[in-house]
C-alpha cells in the first residue's frame, strides 16, 4: 500500500470548510484570549485562544465523500476516508485566519501506523491540500516534540474559489500512539500563523509549550 496515496484524502474535505465556513457574528462580544484546550480520543490535545471562533466540525457531504471514495485505489484508502475526523475548525479576523485539526484514529482504520510511515503520510496530507490551494514556494522541516517526530510544510497559498486572497498555508502532521495527525493552518497574517504555531500541545500524554518552535525550519547538520 502506498501511503502516500492512502493519505492524500485526509484533506480533500477540508477546502469546502475553510471557504464556506461562517464568519463570526456581527456585534459579537470577544471571548478573553485565554486559551481554550481541544482534545482527541486520538492521544493529543491542542489550544488556541478562546476568541477563536469554532466551526461545528461535519463529516464531508454524502456527495463529496462519494466522489473521494470514488478515487481510492485500494480498501485501505477506503478506511483512511471514513475514519478520518475533523477534531477542530477554528476562525478568526477578517479576513480569517483558520485552522484545521484532522486525525486518523487506528482503532477505527484497522492498522498500526509508526515513525516510519510520518513522511508518506504528512505528504499526502500536503498532496490533498492542494484540491482546494493553489500552492507555491513551499519550504518544509522535522523537528521533534519530546520524543515525537513532527513533519512540517509551509507555503504561499490562495483558496482556487477565491483568488485574490493570499495566506500562508502550514502543515504539521506526527503518528501517535492512538493514531496519526495533521494541523492545517490558513493564516490571513502574521498574528494568526504565530497563534498556530504557538498553541500549546499534548502528544500522548507528553506537554509542550507550542506546536512549531522557532527552529522547525533550521536546517539539520549532514
Amino acid at each position: 500500500m502506498s501511503r502516500q496515496l492512502s493519505f492524500v484524502f485526509l484533506f480533500v474535505c477540508t477546502g469546502p470548510l475553510l471557504a464556506q465556513s461562517p464568519s463570526p457574528t456581527p456585534g459579537k462580544t470577544p471571548a478573553p484570549p485565554a486559551q481554550r484546550v481541544h482534545s482527541s480520543g486520538a492521544g493529543f490535545s491542542y489550544g488556541l485562544p478562546a476568541d477563536w471562533d469554532v466551526v461545528e466540525s461535519k463529516s464531508s457531504s454524502p456527495d463529496v465523500q462519494h466522489q473521494v471514495e470514488k478515487q481510492a485505489t485500494s480498501e485501505a484508502e477506503k478506511r483512511g476516508i471514513n475514519c478520518a475526523q475533523i477534531v477542530l475548525t477554528a476562525r478568526h479576523g477578517d479576513p480569517a485566519s483558520m485552522v484545521v485539526v484532522v486525525a486518523l484514529p487506528f482503532d477505527c482504520f484497522g492498522e498500526q501506523l509508526s515513525e516510519k510511515d510520518l513522511l508518506g503520510f504528512a505528504q499526502g496530507a500536503s498532496e490533498g491540500i492542494t484540491n482546494s490551494f493553489d500552492i507555491s514556494e513551499p519550504v518544509y522541516g522535522t523537528y521533534s516534540l519530546g520524543s515525537h517526530s513532527m513533519w512540517i510544510e509551509r507555503s504561499k497559498g490562495s483558496l482556487k474559489s477565491e483568488p485574490e486572497l493570499q495566506y500562508t498555508v502550514e502543515t504539521v502532521c506526527s503518528v501517535l500512539k492512538k493514531g496519526a495527525v495533521c494541523w492545517l493552518a490558513m493564516a490571513a497574517d502574521k498574528e494568526g500563523l504565530a497563534t498556530f504555531e504557538g498553541g500549546a500541545v499534548t502528544l500522548d500524554g507528553d506537554a509542550q509549550p507550542a506546536l512549531v518552535p522557532a527552529t522547525a525550519f533550521e536546517k539539520k547538520p549532514s
